[in-house]
């Protein structure tokens, strides 16, 4: 009788919040939003996806954490796509979302996400994979778990998943073998002691961050270059790459 007189207030408790949330956005929804009510297996990814906005939009919009969890009968405020430009976050495409969401990351697996540049004016998954197999010996080729394109050997912006991200092996991308184990690598492909990273490039390395943010639950303080972590001075990922910019921006987003 009590577990039933619990279950009963926890229903009409759920029921009250329910409302007084529809009543909320009522009164805070703008002209241009939509609502949305969150059905059976929705999460921020997937509602932000199906809607053509980034997670940082839809959690904003609704004053929620971008890894908070939603529930069935939730509604929630959705913004327009036609919000300015300027405020917009990029979105991933849905072939990365989904190898990002279905890759088996264990509790705990990764502590970092590690930028770094290639070094070179151009490549692909492939040229990369085979040199590091081929002069470098690494066993499982590309010591990186993602790369992204600059417009020469990848599209500009382009983001390739290595077998170390589908497979969720150590990386081979820092001199420490400690390091490897729980760094995740993510390598853009140019020489940025020499150029910039495209912008479209940056936009695709922010959009992939949060994302790995997000999946593999860590914060801000997680996102390190080459040079910040790395046990061996190196100047990876070069004097022309923003890391303040990029940094304050992921922060900007939480």
């Amino acid at each position: 009788m009590l577990r039933t007189g619990h279950r009963q207030s926890r229903e009409l408790w759920t029921s009250l919040w329910a409302a007084f949330s529809a009543f909320f956005l009522v009164l805070t929804a703008r002209g241009d939003d939509q609502t949305y009510i969150v059905q059976r297996s929705d999460t921020l990814y997937s509602i932000a996806r199906g809607h053509g906005i980034s997670i940082s939009q839809l959690a904003d919009r609704n004053g929620l954490t971008r890894d908070a969890n939603v529930y069935v009968g939730q509604h929630l405020l959705v913004p327009s796509l036609s919000s300015p430009p300027s405020t917009a976050r990029p979105v991933l495409g849905d072939s990365i979302q989904k190898a990002i969401d279905k890759a088996p990351v264990g509790p705990g697996r990764w502590k970092y996400v590690v930028i770094h540049h290639s070094g070179v004016d151009q490549g692909d998954l492939k040229s990369i994979d085979r040199y590091h197999k081929v002069e470098r010996h690494m066993e499982h080729g590309l010591a990186y778990h993602f790369l992204i394109g600059n417009g020469h050997g990848m599209r500009d912006g382009e983001i390739a998943i290595g077998d170390r991200w589908r497979e969720q092996l150590d990386g081979g991308h820092l001199h420490s073998e400690a390091q490897n184990k729980i760094a995740l690598g993510v390598c853009l492909i140019g020489n940025f002691d020499q150029s910039k990273p495209t912008a479209r490039q940056m936009q695709s390395l922010n959009a992939l961050t949060e994302a790995l943010l997000l999946r593999c639950k860590l914060s801000t303080s997680a996102v390190k270059t080459h040079q910040q972590i790395n046990v061996v001075k190196t100047r990876c990922p070069g004097t022309h790459f923003p890391t303040r910019s990029f940094i304050r921006g992921l922060r900007a987003q939480r």
